[in-house]
């Protein structure tokens, strides 16, 4: 048992603690409020000064031997490839990073545009305006690139923010947040707009979940067991940007050659990421001359393929060494890496029914030529983004037009897919009147 004097202590350190958190996100809640003052021009010209230090050499230096210091240490602890891919920088990701950025200074700012403007039999006019969220709790793993994708958008449409890296980026996130928050001065602009948090902790992320006075909503994106702790722990509106579990599959009608070039890429491209494909399902009427085929070219590829019992009696008379029967946790699984599910379904009824059980609501892509396959799919399927005849892989903000994303949201409140510029936005009702009276 605790001693009286050590549970005071105790209960110093959590108080302190939440001093600390109570004190970092009220600053963070005057910034966005001086932030969503300042003109479209001045936060413009922020990201532009951002995508500019990103090709400094001076800077490149600085922040490659940051990520050069975690790389290290995730190598010597024994991190997966898939972490290592996400987590490791070189000069093309930082100029492909600062691409990003000046496309996103480019776009147009959705802050104050008003939408739906409309007469009412009162004579009003009403419509809705976007405005800033407020104050933004991001929360990640790994990817060091989410601190400046998070603080450019965030930016960019008034909203301050609260970044929360994994330990395993600390040394290339704090590189990012001084290279941020130096250009934030230079700008003139608050530079508590942009807060890195130091202490990784969870008790300490787990008291600023507790402030919802200040910060509007926080953004896990990340392995299941970071979203799930952050639902447990949150007082604030949370946005789930959940595990990518995502699939292709090849209905009765699809041209087979299309199908196969799909899955190559959706799996094999960079098969680390949320919007890699981690299941293949195949309709029974191709299953013959499609299952064999598609597993030799992705077992030459080196990808394992883990098969339910259906798909293996397709084999029979083959040999693949990378080919293993599948256990039905399997089919849950977020791979990460070059190992795929696959599994033979009776049709288009048994298919999505597959989906329905097996997917995140992330991403699913039917190959198909028959059209009213395809609309039932975009239709039926319930995901952030469904596709036809297309890799998952395109499921990206910047793919779909959205310039950069925060992430994929796999919640349908407020957000679904991608998080671009208009979902950092609310909309509020703006009415104009000439004298009128209820």
């Amino acid at each position: 048992m605790f001693k009286k004097t050590e549970i005071e202590n105790i209960t110093d350190f959590v108080s302190e603690e939440s001093l600390i958190a109570r004190n970092l996100a009220n600053r963070a809640k005057a910034a966005s409020t001086s932030l969503s003052r300042t003109s479209s021009a001045a936060r413009t010209a922020a990201l532009q000064k951002i995508a500019m230090e990103l090709l400094v050499h001076g800077q490149q230096k600085k922040i490659l031997e940051a990520n050069q210091l975690d790389c290290s240490a995730a190598v010597a602890a024994g991190v997966g490839s898939a972490l290592l891919d996400r987590l490791r920088l070189d000069e093309k990701r930082l100029a492909s990073l600062a691409d990003s950025v000046a496309e996103l200074a480019q776009m147009p700012d959705p802050v104050g545009s008003i939408e739906d403007l409309a007469f009412r039999p009162s004579g009003l006019q009403v419509g809705r305006m976007l405005v800033p969220l407020g104050v933004v709790l991001m929360i990640y793993e790994s990817r060091p690139n989410v601190t400046i994708d998070a603080a450019a958008l965030c930016l960019k449409t008034g909203n301050s923010v609260i970044l929360r890296g994994g330990k395993e980026a600390r040394n290339s996130n704090r590189a990012f947040a001084s290279l941020l928050r130096s250009v934030l001065e230079q700008v003139n602009l608050p530079e508590d707009s942009v807060q890195f948090v130091e202490p990784p902790e969870h008790s300490f992320l787990h008291a600023l979940l507790k402030q919802q006075g200040s910060i509007d909503v926080a953004i896990p994106r990340g392995g299941e067991k970071l979203i799930r702790s952050v639902m447990e722990h949150s007082r604030i509106p949370v946005i789930q940007h959940f595990k990518g579990v995502c699939h292709v599959y090849v209905e009765k009608s699809a041209d087979l050659k299309m199908a196969e070039n799909i899955i190559i890429n959706a799996k094999t491209s960079r098969p680390g990421v949320c919007n890699a494909l981690e299941g293949i399902v195949v309709d029974e009427a191709v299953a013959a001359d499609f299952v064999p085929s598609i597993v030799a070219t992705l077992t030459a590829r080196g990808v394992e393929v883990r098969a339910c019992a259906r798909a293996i009696k397709h084999l029979d008379g083959h040999s693949f060494a990378g080919v293993k029967a599948a256990s039905d946790d399997d089919f849950d699984r977020e791979f990460l890496n070059l190992t795929c599910t696959l599994a033979v379904v009776s049709g288009m009824d048994e298919a999505l029914q597959f989906l329905d059980r097996h997917g995140s609501k992330h991403t699913e892509s039917i190959i198909t030529q028959n059209y009213e396959s395809g609309l039932r799919f975009l239709r039926e399927v319930d995901a952030s983004c469904v596709l036809v005849n297309a890799s998952t892989r395109f499921n990206d903000g910047g793919e779909l037009g959205l310039g950069a994303e925060l992430g994929i949201s796999t919640s349908k409140l407020h957000a679904y897919g991608p998080m671009g510029l208009r979902e950092l936005c609310a909309r509020k009702f703006v009415v104009f009147g000439h004298g009128e009276v209820r």
